[in-house]
């Protein structure tokens, strides 16, 4: 899957067709990205990567704090470092990745004290990252089982940050190279109905 054959903004792919249906009428960017495992190997291009840490920089945030850091690795070198973090279980896929972006939080505001949004601002820059990676043709899974002690001794992070997420990124492959305990997930999966994450005006709590 390319950016010169399928724009994410003007159809469904017909594997998103097959399992996912909006309720209501939405950009059809939000339905059709989707989290693969499969990774081509293809290296992505440093424009590239920049444009989609540029897409994050521009995500909201409280105070315009901005909390949030990323921590690229795109050589061989860095990419192992990264690597060697992640657990057994998700490094038999996320190895062919051509780079993966960590996504820290500075836990403080500019005055010191304690920045209760900060993860839920960061969070916002990975929406970014994965929306625009999508409208590049790229392909990205965030994997938060890896061991976080670890990555903040080998990767020098401070201790007033938070590392939340690694995020490979990179051209989708084709399923049958996954292992085959993965090959059957490689698909869209859905998601409840709208109707279902409403609460109107408060929740109606059972009667005792």
């Amino acid at each position: 899957m390319s950016q010169q054959t399928f724009n994410p903004t003007q159809e469904l792919s017909e594997e998103v067709k097959a399992n996912r249906q909006a309720d209501h009428s939405i950009n059809p960017l939000f339905v059709n990205r989707w989290s693969p495992r499969s990774f081509s190997g293809q290296n992505v291009s440093e424009e590239d990567l920049l444009t989609v840490l540029e897409a994050a920089r521009w995500a909201p945030s409280a105070r315009n704090g901005q909390p949030w850091r990323f921590i690229l690795a795109n050589t061989e070198e860095e990419l192992q470092t990264f690597r060697e973090l992640i657990f057994p279980s998700n490094r038999v896929w996320a190895d062919q990745a051509p780079a993966i972006i960590g996504l820290a939080s500075y836990k403080l505001w500019e005055d010191g004290q304690p920045n209760p949004y900060h993860a839920f601002d960061t969070g916002a820059a990975w929406q970014a990252i994965a929306l625009q990676a999508s409208l590049l043709g790229l392909s990205t899974r965030a994997i938060a089982s890896f061991d976080k002690e670890k990555a903040r001794t080998a990767l020098n992070v401070p201790d007033d940050y938070d590392v939340h997420l690694l995020i490979p990124i990179g051209y989708q492959g084709q399923a049958d190279v996954l292992d085959e305990n993965f090959r059957s997930l490689e698909k869209p999966n859905g998601r409840r109905s709208l109707s279902d994450s409403i609460i109107e005006g408060k929740w109606d709590l059972p009667q005792a």
